[in-house]
């Protein structure tokens, strides 16, 4: 589903002129204004393919209507939200919810919506219809090296559809770990994942990355085998020059200085990518930007400034993804709130007089220090971002022209109201 282009056309001109006031004032004291705007245009969040219905708790689950039923359709609400906000101009699969029945009608399709595959992801932290063995009590890490088999060939095989998609990233997430004390050998649970990785790793195509997710707890509760950044380097480190981390903003327990994390692993070559959400508690799957979004400038910050000191393309050298649970709100319009979070920060970081702060910290210069980021911070840089986005061919105020076609209305007329989409 795509909106007719004049349609756009009309609701940027009925706001240019208050655009053009905020572009003009916020321009007129940002020395750097038209870089910023190129980077702005040129980055591109990854919205994956689950994230387009609602998500649900083990409580309960409250579908919205109009949801995709289908690959196809998931395209196509990826492609309506990268036509209103363009950043948003890559899905990500996952594998076996999103199993293509023809790869390359796939790929036409999401070409004609101008969208790419990012990173696929595979699926070992659930038992699929018709499988041999279980994944109740983990899956690389597995004791029966039968199970183990089984979850290293589910993972070539989702690089296989990966290849065929246009793919060059393989997320593995492992759910697994340990409930009780004594229920397992922390050190062969270990070595019995390490030794399944290398594995899945040596079928990597010469072009392709690997990234080792992990997550401090949940499902299980004593142990996990990837539980943390620390975990995740030393796969990666033992893997090779393929293997990267990835972060997720909710994967860590409270209070973690996330900042800190992904300067360390840029320094050390080894940050792959993100998955952005945001939690109050824990694992809360949360919009970005809508419970600490200062945390998530400082987090740009360090990104910013680590990329750049090691020559990096902030657009495509890191993967760039939402990972969200849209439990009570639309999830495009949750999606479209993310997407405009993530640009506010970037944009935030990337007006960061870098100079005067390294300044600031030669002196030891603490109080400087924190008003030269928290004046970035609170510098209004939505008409920085809106004006990328208008130049890219999209549309001033993204959420709003979504309420104002009534497009969920539309979405329910056209799939019906009582709908679940694939893998919810």
């Amino acid at each position: 589903m795509l909106l007719e282009k004049y349609k756009l056309g009309e609701f940027n001109e009925d706001h240019i002129q208050e655009h053009k006031r905020q572009f003009e004032y916020v321009s007129s004291y940002i020395k750097n204004v038209e870089e910023v705007i190129k980077k702005l245009s040129a980055f591109q969040v990854a919205i994956p393919s689950w994230a387009l219905g609602t998500g649900g708790t083990r409580f309960g689950r409250f579908s919205g209507g109009g949801e995709p039923r289908s690959l196809e359709e998931k395209i196509e609400d990826v492609g309506l939200l990268h036509q209103l906000n363009q950043s948003s101009g890559a899905i990500s699969l996952h594998i076996p919810w999103d199993i293509p029945s023809n790869a390359n009608s796939i790929k036409a399709l999401a070409a004609q919506y101008g969208l790419k595959f990012d990173a696929v992801n595979s699926n070992t932290f659930q038992d699929q219809p018709g499988q041999s063995h279980s994944y109740k009590f983990g899956s690389l890490q597995h004791v029966d090296k039968s199970v183990r088999k089984q979850a290293i060939e589910h993972n070539i095989e989702v690089i296989k559809h990966g290849v065929e998609l246009g793919s060059e990233s393989l997320t593995v997430w492992l759910a697994d770990g340990s409930s009780f004390p004594g229920q397992l050998n922390f050190r062969k649970a270990f070595e019995n994942t390490l030794k399944s990785l290398e594995e899945i790793y040596a079928a990597l195509p010469a072009d392709w990355k690997m990234f080792v997710e992990y997550k401090a707890y949940e499902p299980n509760f004593y142990s996990m085998t990837v539980g943390d950044w620390g975990q995740s380097l030393l796969y990666t480190n033992k893997l090779g020059p393929k293997a990267y981390t990835l972060v997720d903003l909710g994967h860590h327990l409270p209070n973690a200085n996330i900042e800190q994390i992904v300067a360390l692993l840029l320094m050390e070559g080894k940050l792959g990518g993100f998955h952005f959400n945001d939690s109050k508690y824990g694992d809360d799957d949360l919009t970005v930007g809508s419970i600490d979004p200062y945390q998530l400038f400082l987090i740009f910050n360090e990104l910013v400034e680590g990329m750049d000191a090691k020559g990096m393309d902030h657009a495509s050298d890191l993967g760039w993804m939402i990972d969200a649970s849209h439990n009570i709100k639309d999830p495009l319009e949750d999606l479209l709130q993310s997407v405009e979070a993530i640009m506010i920060a970037y944009a935030q970081a990337l007006i960061v007089n870098s100079d005067k702060l390294e300044n600031a910290r030669e002196n030891n210069d603490v109080v400087s220090a924190q008003e030269i980021l928290q004046g970035a911070y609170r510098v209004d840089v939505r008409p920085l971002v809106a004006e990328a986005r208008l130049r890219s061919g999209g549309v001033l105020d993204p959420l709003q022209l979504f309420r104002k076609l009534k497009v969920r209305e539309d979405l329910i007329k056209r799939r019906g109201q009582k709908i679940v989409a694939t893998g919810l």
